[in-house]
């Protein structure tokens, strides 16, 4: 008997291979991969041809090119879906793109109607946009060209189903009415009920015009061998016009009849729909009214020439005149004028700023009083706000981790419900022999169990979550970090620009030859081009020392730095890089030790001949303060029940006078940078760990930590290592990260209690015939709409932070 195997092929990028054997030690992992058949990899055009058997998915590959050292570039598109309705619709539409030859991972939003696909640059967007459709739905690439003046997309196609979904809505309930109104008025004792075929009338167009969008997404679903809330809708109220159909076909107008019951259904389920989408677009409010920062236009200064231009022909490097009042177009320069700026909506700071020439600004803000012109350093999507809609953006499409347990759920609930209806039936009808009594009840159980509250549970209130932490200055890139942040029991703080100023100021010179000008003129000229706070330090003391130059100047990371100044080395730097060089430090150290035990960070200075062994010269004391505001963010965070813990490259006396001013649990300090990380995976033995840092030298340790928090700015929001980005250098909103991630999953946990708990009390009632379809078919619409609605009671939080410099 004759077997035919199923080949697939697969064209893998790999970056970073430099020689053969490197292709030869990605083949042996390719080949490794159960399922494939063969691998070859070629070093000229930096590609792997992969054949599988059909069984091998585009994530294993890659991820046995990555564990054998290499990479696999890869590309993102994002898709609008249209056509879901609940859970189970994520699930099918996810299966058919991770079915596509190339797909790494498909993450699809029920709330934002979105796909987030990540694929290897050999799969086209045509391709994704196929499978979906085949799957059933509409999908299509977002497109920019469509965005209008405010920044936000604009799809007239959109509007035109809007408007058209709003009409059916009306028409549902203005032909359910007179069906459902007699049955109201009989505990009245009035009887007026319509004739049998004056009721057919009224529900067929309601069964099969206004409802036909359940017939045609239930018939995908079962060509897909799937089930979704429209098939389970479409095959109870189908149900309930047939019974009604038959008998008043059978016994005329005085027939029992439940027209009604399907109609009223339809009409409900259109209206909980309704309700759901216009709660959901409150919960992108947040991104909406960060597009809506984008000015339309700007006005350029070209040749001393003013002109207004549309905002996208504005270049890097363009005057830009601002005037009080407008918004500043584009990230730059101030060139003149000075100001103040209102940040408010991108940093979280309620107070305007002062800028004035040389600072630099955020497109998006607010001028305040003074006309101002800017050189534009970044312009569409390397700006800062369009970084910042991004990463709230990419927050919003990810799911969290207990997202994926749902979507495991929904995936075998439409068959479950199916059954439980079908038990119903012929439970009912052989118990009682009331087959239409049977019916009804199995039609109940049909329309109580929608998976659509469970579809829009997560979603709503991660975007809710990380809308509103996005008004206060928090940028959560992810859901994993929201979800994970609030489980933390440790944070860990950089200490220098992170619970200091980052402003040390040179309080103290010491020369051993009493020579202090000469100490000073030194330690500048090495220094002098340097970022590092200590250099910027001594460069403002050495402001009156005689001018030195030097040269061959050249860091040594997490020690200091040395140069040659005529025939001398010099170096200045740590106590650790005194040690290496053999420079004996005894006669300054009591010094040294009074001034580090009293918060002070001490560098040492050391000259020496070339060839010879460097003498010491003298010592530098520098004091950092704390920032404002750092000792309530410790004691925050304390009252929320987490440990606090300084890790510092500064000598152990700086970092405990510091530790102990601000009251923070424990310290770590004369850990190099390179070396945070290790202390940092160490710390999380103990627990959840969060660290804190600026996200530039701290990057390896943010990444090691469980959720990397960045304070940076607004030119450097898109910090890649953390997970969440403060947008403002104030430690107290480390405290209110916490606080928003705690409420967001808090509601996310909430919304899934309510979604579930309809389903498993409005199961047994509609089995054991004590739910009617039409309280079903309200009780289904009210689920999703009260879902939505406790998601967006986030909105109504404020950070503390805020609330407290408002007070004050």
């Amino acid at each position: 008997m004759n077997t035919a195997t199923t080949t697939t092929a697969l064209r893998l990028p790999i970056a970073g291979m430099t020689c053969a054997s490197c292709a030869g030690r990605i083949e042996r992992a390719l080949g490794a991969v159960p399922g494939v058949l063969r691998a070859t990899v070629n070093l000229a055009t930096e590609t792997a041809d992969v054949a599988t058997d059909g069984s091998v998915a585009a994530p294993v590959l890659t991820r046995a090119v990555e564990r054998s050292g290499y990479s696999v570039p890869e590309r993102t598109f994002e898709l609008r879906v249209g056509g879901m309705t609940c859970a189970s619709c994520v699930g099918r539409i996810e299966k058919a793109l991770r079915a596509v030859p190339g797909v790494i991972e498909a993450n699809v939003n029920l709330a934002t109607e979105r796909a987030h696909v990540r694929v290897l640059p050999s799969v086209s967007i045509e391709a994704l946009v196929d499978a979906v459709e085949k799957a059933g739905y509409r999908a299509s690439a977002p497109d920019a060209e469509s965005a209008d003046a405010t920044g936000e997309p604009h799809d007239d196609a959109t509007d035109e189903s809007d408007a058209r979904e709003r009409r059916h809505l009306w028409l549902a309930l203005a032909l359910s009415l007179p069906l459902v109104l007699p049955m109201l008025a009989m505990p009245f004792g009035v009887h007026a009920m319509l004739p049998g075929w004056v009721q057919f009338a009224l529900a067929t167009p309601v069964q099969f015009w206004l409802g036909a969008r359940f017939y045609r997404a239930g018939w995908h679903a079962l060509k897909a061998r799937s089930g979704n809330m429209d098939l389970l809708v479409a095959l109870g109220t189908s149900a309930g016009y047939g019974l009604s159909v038959w008998h008043l076909l059978e016994g005329g107008h005085h027939a029992p009849l439940y027209f009604e019951a399907s109609a009223v259904v339809i009409a409900l389920v259109l209206l909980g729909k309704r309700l759901e989408t216009r709660a959901r677009r409150q919960t992108t409010a947040a991104i909406r009214a960060l597009q809506a920062l984008r000015p339309a236009t700007a006005r350029v200064r070209r040749d001393g020439i003013e002109t207004d231009v549309p905002l996208a022909q504005v270049r890097v490097g363009d005057e830009l005149v601002v005037r009080p009042g407008e918004r500043i177009p584009a990230d730059g320069r101030i060139l003149e004028g000075r100001t103040h700026v209102d940040e408010s909506m991108l940093t979280g700071e309620s107070l305007p700023v002062a800028r004035s020439e040389g600072e630099r600004v955020t497109g998006g803000a607010v001028n305040g009083e003074g006309r101002i012109v800017v050189e534009t350093t970044a312009v569409g999507a390397e700006s800062a706000l369009a970084r910042i809609i991004r990463l709230v953006e990419d927050a919003q499409a990810q799911k969290a981790p207990i997202q994926r347990i749902v979507d495991r759920v929904s995936a075998v609930f439409v068959p479950v419900v199916l059954g439980i209806a079908l038990v119903t039936l012929l439970g009912w009808g052989l118990a009682t022999g009331d087959w239409n009594q049977a019916l009804l009840n199995a039609v109940a159980v049909l329309v109580i169990a929608c998976p659509c509250a469970l579809g829009l549970a997560t979603p709503t209130a991660i975007m809710a979550g990380t809308g509103v932490a996005a008004r206060a200055g928090i940028l959560i890139k992810d859901a994993q970090a929201l979800e994970t942040a609030q489980r933390i029991d440790i944070v860990a703080f950089d200490k220098t620009g992170t619970l200091t100023q980052g402003r040390p100021t040179l309080t103290e010179a010491v020369a051993l030859d009493g020579d202090t000008a000469s100490l000073l003129a030194r330690a500048a000229a090495v220094q002098r081009g340097s970022e590092h706070p200590l250099a910027a330090a001594v460069l403002q003391a050495a402001q009156d020392a005689p001018a030195v130059s030097a040269r061959g100047i050249h860091a040594v990371p997490g020690r200091g730095v040395r140069g040659d100044i005529d025939t001398q080395a010099v170096l200045i730097g740590s106590e650790r890089m005194m040690r290496e060089a053999d420079v004996d430090t005894a006669l300054l150290s009591p010094r040294a030790e009074a001034l580090a035990a009293s918060g002070h960070t001490v560098s040492w200075v050391a000259v020496g001949e070339h060839g010879e062994r460097p003498r010491l010269h003298g010592l530098l004391a520098f004091r950092d303060m704390p920032r404002p505001g750092a000792r309530d963010a410790i004691e925050r965070l304390h009252a929320l029940g987490l440990r606090t813990v300084m890790v510092s490259g500064d000598h152990e006396g700086a970092a405990r006078a510091i530790a102990a001013q601000l009251g923070i649990d424990d310290v770590r300090a004369n850990v190099l940078p390179e070396e945070k990380a290790n202390a940092i995976v160490r710390l999380r033995r103990d627990g959840t760990v969060a660290m804190v840092g600026d996200g530039i030298n701290d990057a390896p340790a943010l990444a090691a930590a469980d959720v990397g928090i960045a304070m940076g700015s607004g030119a450097d929001v898109a910090m890649h290592a953390a997970g969440v980005t403060l947008m403002r250098a104030e430690p107290v909103l480390v405290a209110d990260a916490i606080e928003i991630s705690r409420r967001t999953t808090r509601k996310i946990h909430q919304n899934l209690f309510w979604a579930f708990v309809y389903n498993v009390v409005g199961l047994p009632l509609a089995a054991f015939g004590l739910l009617d379809p039409v309280i079903a078919g309200a009780a289904m619409a009210f689920s999703s709409v009260s879902v939505v609605t406790n998601a967006l009671l986030l909105r109504r939080w404020r950070p503390t932070s805020r609330l407290n410099r408002t007070s004050s």
